[in-house]
């Protein structure tokens, strides 16, 4: 991972009350081309700064935040937003921490956060196998309606995203109302299909 790209803040607090002077300070030092800046609490996803930043922020870029807890509330929406950044190679700093992505120390930080994710998203899948298998025995299991959606509709964002690079992975999934995994699993499914590598 490159430092030639764009160096990016994001500032968050989470009532309106709030001032954001500790970490407008934290950041005065940094000469950060971009900042994005919201009051707003970081148990919801939808915080439109965040996905703001997340549509800007490009591979290569260092996104710097004052403390993990401006990024997210909870574990499991801190980890899936490290890991989107870290599968699109964006550099993470964080300041309290003094975690970065680029160093050793930084790298296993996310090793960790990964593992915990991958530990979370297992006991999920072994939770929601022993209610299917419960289900089945009651006979009360009918399976998950699958999302539908045309080959020519996914292969239209997916080419925007991937080949023409107008939008990113974030606005690909929007616009077909997918969630991260599902986008994912379909991406794998879709270049599996074509072959591509």
């Amino acid at each position: 991972m490159n430092n030639t790209g764009v160096r990016v803040g994001y500032i968050r607090v989470s009532t309106k009350e709030q001032n954001t002077a500790r970490q407008d300070n934290a950041f005065s030092k940094l000469e950060l081309d971009k900042i994005f800046t919201e009051k707003i609490s970081g148990k919801n996803r939808k915080r439109p700064q965040l996905e703001a930043m997340l549509n800007y922020i490009r591979e290569g870029d260092i996104l710097y935040i004052e403390s993990l807890s401006r990024l997210g509330r909870s574990t499991k929406d801190l980890i899936n937003i490290v890991e989107e950044l870290e599968a699109r190679k964006v550099q993470i700093i964080s300041l309290k921490e003094n975690i970065d992505t680029n160093t050793p120390s930084g790298k296993l930080m996310f090793h960790i956060f990964a593992s915990l994710a991958e530990f979370e998203r297992d006991t999920i899948k072994q939770r929601q196998a022993e209610g299917i298998e419960e289900a089945k025995k009651l006979g009360k299991f009918r399976g998950r309606r699958k999302i539908v959606i045309d080959e020519k509709t996914f292969e239209k964002y997916y080419n925007k995203w991937k080949i023409e690079k107008s939008i990113t992975a974030v606005q690909a999934r929007n616009a077909l109302d997918l969630k991260r995994n599902t986008f994912y699993r379909r991406v794998a499914d879709y270049e599996r299909k074509k072959g591509i590598s």
